[in-house]
C-alpha cells in the first residue's frame, strides 16, 4: 500500500468506528431543504403569471 492510501484507510475506519453503535437516525445528517429554483427567479415567475392574469381579468371587465 501506499502512503496516501493508508492515510485513506486509516481515516475511512476511523469514520467506521465512530459510527459503531449509534441508531442511524443519529447517523443521517439533517439535510435543510433547498429549492432548485431561487426565490428571485420564482418571484418573476409569479408576477408574469399572476400579474398576466389580473391583467386579462382587468380588461376583460372593463374594456368590452
Amino acid at each position: 500500500q501506499t502512503p496516501e492510501q493508508r492515510k485513506r484507510n486509516a481515516k475511512f475506519t476511523k469514520e467506521q468506528d465512530a459510527k459503531r453503535g449509534k441508531p442511524t437516525q443519529e447517523l443521517k445528517k439533517k439535510q435543510e431543504f433547498k429549492s432548485p429554483v431561487s426565490p428571485v427567479v420564482l418571484g418573476i415567475l409569479g408576477f408574469v403569471v399572476f400579474g398576466g392574469l389580473i391583467f386579462e381579468l382587468l380588461s376583460r371587465f372593463f374594456l368590452r
